[in-house]
């Protein structure tokens, strides 16, 4: 197994110990530790794609499993705040869908032997995401900026969620025609 592939599966094992340090209650250090995990996990997908693409380390289980290794680490932080009552259950549901959506789109277009790729709206929500994902964790919100900051990355990593799934809708149309 390879180093992108290393890093893409230590990230989801990174997932249950984020979970349990960000939710469990009286912790040491808890929502730190959860912090710095969440953050390393960010950092190895950056990683990964990368050292993959620079040595030609690309292969079908990093295909599947990168992208879904992303999601599980968002959608596990995502479901944890609903619980925690840091973010609105149908703002988790709309991002979530979006994300089943893209995977299946993705899924039928490969059995047509295409491969479409992440585009730069979807990158820059994930981007958004992880921000919005730190910031509640540090959960410093109510004392940055007049308690601002946290609903303008929620509401802005909602938008680009909806502005990157009609781009790539848009964009991939003829797969779409082919179904």
């Amino acid at each position: 197994m390879n180093l992108p592939n290393k890093l893409t599966i230590l990230r989801v094992i990174m997932i249950p110990f984020f979970l349990v340090f960000l939710m469990v209650p009286g912790l040491p250090g808890g929502k730190w530790t959860a912090l710095v995990i969440f953050a390393a996990a960010s950092l190895t997908d950056m990683l990964d794609g990368k050292i993959a693409r620079k040595y030609n380390l690309i292969t079908n289980f990093g295909k599947f499993m990168d992208p879904l290794a992303d999601k599980l680490l968002v959608v596990s932080a995502l479901v944890a705040f609903c619980g925690m009552g840091r973010i609105e259950t149908w703002i988790v549901i709309v991002i979530i869908a979006r994300e089943f959506i893209i995977s299946g789109f993705r899924l039928v277009a490969s059995d047509s032997g295409i491969v479409i790729a992440a585009g730069w709206w979807g990158k820059v929500k994930t981007a958004v995401q992880m921000v919005m994902i730190i910031v509640l964790i540090a959960d410093l919100g109510g004392k940055i900026f007049g308690g601002i900051i946290e609903p303008v990355l929620i509401y802005a990593s909602l938008v680009l969620t909806v502005v990157s799934l009609m781009d790539y809708l848009i964009k991939n149309r003829a797969v779409i025609k082919d179904m």
